[in-house]
């Protein structure tokens, strides 16, 4: 991390004087290149200048020797500083870091363009009753999700830390850049705030699918269900938390802050299911980079039921069928999509999913390989996202 103080005169000449002796020889050179001998250079003045000219001429010296002096301690010392760091500022970064990373930003990004399409979309079916005042409402419903997304994340992050040194290292509480006690902070502190956006800003009804969702979270993690132990379960929740959940619950929201019932129109209920069937594919596809860890603290997933070769293949179907399905829908409901648009779109998310699985199958399926595969799986899902509003 690189940090400079503002160019202040006083804190560079404190930071001179609290210089280390190296800073100050360092410093001197270039004095001695300018005074290299003083009683040579007063006799051979005093014989070319009066008296007060060369007492003047000195004291000038002097100064100007003095400001060199204590611009090269400045330089020198400013140096030193440089290569290390503040320790607060150092502390605070490492802190803003873990906790980045405590959020798993690839989920945030989901839950971010979920929303935003969402909203978006209502919108677009509604542009007559677009107010400014709408926006506070969208900003504190964005920032709610984030609070139950991080809740439900770091929650499973607690609880998993055994795991997560296996299969997930770089993850802050398994990595130690992150304590137990400050994710239980952590966690608290969105689940509380997140109920308190929802609650004061969207009515009981979204209060009570938001708290729905944050009890599925919990449930999935925590003991004694941990329901993550057994595959159909654990998918099931993932589907119906990002999948249902988060559209329904963001359309309901949307559509009740512009005064009107609640009414799924086609494209709608086409995201809502083409999403859930995606987020249980998530759900499936998720466990192929760990099943080194699942298998050691016997956690029951399809992949190591079934082999990572077996469930990328089965994640990959389900995902042609669901591209498959936007194609027919587009092609016999014309009236409520634009083909132009949903048919090419989809084609060529088709055409990259077979050409991923492919060069996931060159690779002999190693760790590195399965782990692409896996985020491309979510790239796949935020491309999703980002076209919905347009089709």
């Amino acid at each position: 991390m690189e940090f400079a103080f503002a160019p202040s005169s006083s804190l560079r000449i404190s930071a001179a004087t609290s210089c280390s002796p190296s800073c100050h020889h360092h410093s001197k050179i270039p004095i001695q290149s300018i005074c290299n001998s003083p009683s040579n250079w007063s006799s051979k003045c005093s014989l070319i200048l009066p008296h007060s000219q060369l007492h003047t001429l000195r004291n000038r010296s002097v100064i100007a020797a003095s400001t060199i002096f204590r611009r090269h301690s400045i330089w020198a010392c400013s140096e030193v500083g440089a290569a290390g760091s503040d320790p607060v500022l150092k502390k605070l970064s490492d802190f803003k870091d873990a906790c980045w990373r405590f959020l798993r930003p690839h989920t945030i990004r989901g839950t971010a363009l979920g929303s935003t399409a969402l909203v978006a979309r209502a919108l677009i079916e509604n542009s007559n009753l677009i107010k400014w005042s709408l926006v506070f409402k969208a900003i504190s419903g964005l920032v709610a999700l984030i609070c139950g997304n991080g809740y439900i994340v770091g929650i499973n992050q607690i609880y998993d830390i055994g795991i997560d040194k296996v299969n997930k290292p770089y993850l802050p509480i398994a990595a130690g850049d992150l304590s137990v006690q400050t994710a239980w902070l952590l966690v608290t502190f969105f689940a509380l705030s997140g109920i308190l956006i929802v609650g004061l800003n969207f009515g009981q009804f979204i209060s009570s699918l938001y708290c729905l969702g944050l009890f599925l979270g919990t449930i999935y993690s925590v003991p004694p269900l941990r329901l993550k132990r057994f595959a159909v379960l654990a998918f099931l929740i993932i589907a119906t938390v990002r999948g249902f959940l988060l559209n329904f619950g963001v359309y309901h929201a949307t559509r009740a802050a512009l005064g009107l019932p609640f009414e799924w129109s086609s494209p709608v209920a086409f995201i809502t299911t083409f999403v859930t069937l995606f987020a249980l594919v998530i759900a499936i596809t998720k466990d192929l980079p760990d099943v080194e860890g699942d298998r050691k603290y016997k956690i029951s997933t399809l992949a190591t039921n079934l082999g990572v070769r077996n469930i990328a293949f089965l994640g990959t179907a389900l995902l042609l069928l669901n591209y498959i399905g936007a194609v027919l829908a587009a092609i016999y409901m014309p009236q409520a999509f634009r083909r132009h648009l949903m048919i090419p779109a989809h084609t060529v998310l088709a055409a990259c999913l077979i050409f991923q699985t492919l060069v996931l199958e060159r690779a002999n399926y190693t760790k590195e390989a399965i782990s692409e595969f896996y985020r491309f799986i979510w790239n796949l899902f935020y491309a999703e996202y980002i076209i919905f509003p347009f089709i």
